[in-house]
């Protein structure tokens, strides 16, 4: 069902960033914009994202998460999820990272951020909508995030 692992970092300076991924990877990058970049390799199966975002607070990590094959295996992961009773975030057919996705997010404990995703489509938008409609990945962090789930609450 897991296609590859997806990790997105936020850079402070893209190309300098390209420069070394591209070297540590040995690999070129399948989508280049402005403000975001993506590898998607096979061997090891990772999908890399780098996100400039400032991280001054945030730090460099910005989410982790699973692409899988369809839109089946996001609502089958999602339900999953859901019946664990763990926080749940729908975004179907949204706009982020210059792609239409399907997607599901859960936080841990600590407030990590994972999303499971299917990439519909390329886009020429990073997103699509009012800002209080862009995919959680696509809106830079503006503090700490009020999280409740069972007995902790971050």
């Amino acid at each position: 069902m897991i296609k590859r692992m997806h990790v997105a970092v936020n850079c402070s300076h893209l190309e300098a960033s390209l420069n070394f991924y591209r070297i540590f990877f040995n690999a070129e990058p399948t989508k280049v914009k402005d403000n975001y970049a993506k590898f998607e390799l096979d061997s090891p199966a990772l999908h890399f994202s780098l996100n400039v975002r400032p991280f001054e607070k945030k730090g460099v990590l910005n989410h982790l998460g699973f692409q899988v094959d369809n839109t089946e295996d996001v609502l089958a992961m999602g339900e999953r999820l859901r019946k664990a009773n763990l926080l749940t975030i729908d975004e179907m057919g949204t706009t982020c990272c210059y792609a239409i996705q399907d997607k599901v997010w859960v936080y841990d404990p600590d407030g990590n951020a994972w999303e499971i995703f299917y990439t519909k489509a390329d886009s020429e938008f990073e997103s699509a909508g009012e800002q209080r409609d862009i995919s959680l990945c696509c809106t830079p962090s503006s503090g700490p995030v009020s999280i409740e789930f069972g007995s902790w609450k971050k």
